[in-house]
């Protein structure tokens, strides 16, 4: 996939961030787990001017990935090789197009530090749930590519967010595995994988079904 340098409203370019604490556990398995799902789903067509990174708040610079996440990845066919932890810094949020956050108090801090990040700014499972109530219909045809229904996407879900509640704060929280064995950094890959599935889909106009048994990002096994 390619990596834009910049956002600048491009509709042919953009970049999806995800954040949690380290930038060791949560953060990247989403990050490696995105971009297997939109390899799987396109095949042979590339992804191409959308970049998928990630960051931590208090992020460990440098660091691998946590061994329990790197098998999480491993698992479900996702390549978990060559990471290497980030501090999230102000040109991170500034060049995302949407950021994506394990819970709501990583939301909060990104969208604290500005750059009008608060439009483009959600919970993984709280952008999961609004997408879900998104008409595809109503987004660029899947022919036209990721990227132009990737900015209606954002659009669209920013606009539903005061409408469509979450049932409960608990609802779109991912949980810290940090220390946990790796039976319990299977279940959070697997919460992440299900949140990505209708993200992924309405990002590429591809079902998880249609793309077969390996399309189901983050299977974890």
């Amino acid at each position: 996939m390619t990596a834009p340098e910049g956002r600048t409203g491009d509709i042919q370019r953009f970049r999806i961030l995800h954040v949690s604490t380290g930038n060791v556990c949560r953060s990247p398995i989403t990050e490696r787990l995105t971009r297997h799902a939109l390899d799987v789903r396109l095949g042979p067509r590339p992804a191409a001017g959308i970049a998928v990174e990630s960051a931590g708040t208090w992020g460990h610079e440098g660091a691998p990935m946590e061994a329990h996440a790197a098998t999480v990845l491993r698992e479900s066919g996702a390549d978990p090789d060559g990471f290497a932890a980030r501090e999230l810094r102000d040109e991170h949020v500034i060049r995302a197009d949407l950021v994506l956050t394990a819970t709501r108090d990583h939301r909060a801090q990104v969208i604290s530090m500005g750059h009008s990040a608060g439009l483009r700014t959600f919970t993984l499972k709280e952008f999961a749930r609004l997408v879900r109530a998104i008409d595809s219909a109503t987004l660029p045809p899947a022919r036209e590519g990721p990227v132009p229904r990737a900015h209606a996407l954002v659009q669209a879900a920013a606009a539903l967010r005061g409408w469509l509640l979450a049932p409960s704060p608990a609802a779109d929280e991912v949980y810290d595995p940090y220390g946990a064995p790796v039976p319990y950094f299977r279940r959070i890959g697997e919460e992440i994988g299900q949140a990505l599935d209708p993200v992924v889909t309405a990002l590429t106009g591809v079902p998880a079904a249609a793309a077969g048994p390996a399309g189901q990002a983050g299977q974890a096994g």
